[in-house]
């Protein structure tokens, strides 16, 4: 984290007046700083590019993170020079900083670091060419032969890549530096092609070099989990089937595909929020303490509650999954399009765009108590929340009339957009009787400590540099969760889906309410 840039301006503004340095700041210092490297960015022309990774490299870069010997070298077929690429990254990290002050000398000084090399990802004799490149610009700068090449391409060349970069030589590990690489999701679209995925990535990386990024296992409050768990005594104790009475993952969205209709109609919320995003947010409150926070312990513990989750039996998939595609409606006061309606949809599509799904742990800490996930596009807000209801207490000694709102204990942890957690509990209300109400108390991650929190991108991109893999899927990880979404899909494929079921701008199809009203259960509204 950039710490030490954000305590010395704070000191500076004290010393003029201006604010107080933030107290829950003090005595934090830079210390993951990486050695230098280059970083490759395959699709070095496209959205995530503009949008994420370049805008988080020059945050790097400001904080002191980016060290001096680096380089950013972006490889596309677009057909343009090193000057054109440098231009068209200035205006992109230009937008993705509207709200921020920007060093327009910081970003020249950025920009010298970056390169641009045109190339087709299937021709053996470009990636000849690249290697050639790769070493003039490396000898010019540090001379580390530290590589690190980042897919930010379609699934489908992901494997083309890697092989020729196999081919050329730039994957092995020899005396020149570590090499890595950077696969986005979606790895696979069922257990059978993720399999055959990580077949073909590890002829050429060894597991160690294979870097499996999950935006949000970047995320500020996600990490905050664990700690919030396991650096504190106050909640462990009771954090088990045992006093907890259930627990809801949601992640909403209120935009739609967004132009990725083509690609959502082979993916489907299912896979594309479910197998991933989701079970990684349910892996992390439900795994037992690791031994050490490094990648290998926090992996384990992750696989262990992936395999401890009862598997969906095809047959019975309407009793644990409900599945649902908006139709037209309103957000924020928008008339939207029914998701047939959108660029690149089927007409006749039978792609949900909402899925709900309850999952159940055989293990001792969780037995017989239920997670339900929840995830869906053209919901009423945008949020991401895992809310822990605990058991009520077996013996009301106040009577029932003392007692206005009977709502359970819930915790709740945010993770986007505000990031915080909040934790409601009963209290007595000020008054000559015995009355009680439930009450909230709220941390919030920008009013307690003040300054920039990291973005996802920029803090995994630092950990692949760092070679840093905790918070990176591991093989294992991958293969255990689509073990658990294939069956779901599986069942869903034996009937026919009566599309669309739920208007944009509300909370979903009835069968996800009817879903946990089956338990006596209610979805919490974010």
């Amino acid at each position: 984290m950039a710490v030490q840039v954000r305590v010395k301006r704070d000191e500076i503004r004290a010393e003029a007046g201006q604010e107080r340095p933030n107290p829950l700041r003090e005595g934090l210092r830079q210390e993951r700083v990486p050695d230098p490297a280059q970083t490759v960015i395959f699709g070095a022309t496209g959205d995530l590019t503009k949008k994420k990774l370049m805008p988080a490299l020059f945050t790097l870069f400001r904080s002191g993170q980016l060290p001096p010997g680096s380089s950013i070298v972006g490889v596309g077929r677009t057909q343009q020079s090193t000057d054109d690429f440098r231009n068209s990254m200035k205006v992109a990290i230009t937008e993705a900083n509207e709200e921020k002050e920007l060093s327009l000398v910081e970003l020249e000084r950025f920009l010298e670091l970056l390169y641009y090399v045109p190339m087709q990802i299937d021709n053996t004799k470009h990636y000849q060419k690249l290697a050639q490149v790769l070493d003039e610009i490396d000898k010019k700068n540090s001379g580390s032969g530290n590589k690190l090449f980042y897919m930010a391409t379609p699934p489908s060349a992901f494997t083309i890549i890697v092989e020729q970069l196999g081919i050329a030589g730039l994957a092995r590990e020899t005396g020149s530096g570590w090499r890595r690489v950077v696969v986005e999701k979606p790895f696979g679209h069922d257990l059978a092609s993720a399999r055959e995925l990580n077949r073909r990535l590890t002829k050429v990386f060894s597991e160690d070099q294979i870097f499996r990024i999950d935006h949000y296992l970047g995320k500020e409050t996600v990490q905050n989990i664990l700690v919030f768990r396991f650096a504190n005594s106050i909640f462990e104790p009771i954090w088990s089937g045992q006093y907890i009475d259930h627990v809801q993952i949601t992640v909403a969205e209120d935009i739609g595909v967004e132009g990725r209709g083509s690609y959502y109609e082979e993916a489907g919320a299912l896979r594309d929020m479910v197998q991933n995003h989701a079970l990684q947010l349910l892996c992390l409150v439900a795994m037992e303490s690791p031994v050490g926070f490094d990648a290998r312990s926090v992996r384990d513990e992750k696989v262990k509650v992936l395999r401890a989750v009862r598997k969906p039996k095809p047959e019975d998939v309407n009793l644990i999954a409900a599945r649902g595609q908006y139709g037209a409606g309103w957000i924020a006061g928008k008339r939207v399009v029914d998701y047939r309606s959108e660029e690149g949809v089927s007409p006749n599509s039978t792609t949900e765009t909402y899925a709900a799904v309850k999952l159940e742990l055989d293990d001792w800490r969780w037995g017989g108590t239920p997670f339900y996930i929840r995830t869906g596009k053209r919901l009423p807000k945008r949020a991401t929340e895992i809310a822990i209801e605990f058991k009520r207490p077996p013996y009301l000694s106040f009577g029932r009339e003392a007692l206005e709102v009977l709502d359970a204990n819930l915790l709740v942890l945010r993770i986007q957009p505000e990031e915080g957690i909040s934790l409601r509990f009963r209290s007595k209300v000020p008054s000559p009787g015995l009355r009680i109400r439930s009450v909230s108390m709220d941390f919030h991650y920008g009013a307690s400590f003040g300054g920039e929190i990291l973005d996802a991108y920029e803090r995994l991109l630092l950990d692949c540099l760092l070679g840093d893999a905790t918070l990176f899927t591991r093989v294992d990880e991958v293969e255990s969760a689509w073990s658990i979404i294939d069956p779901i899909e599986e069942g869903w494929a034996m009937h026919v889906p009566d599309f669309p079921n739920y208007e944009a701008g509300t909370w979903g199809p009835k069968s996800a309410d009817i879903l946990l009203a089956r338990d006596g259960r209610v979805w919490r509204q974010p």
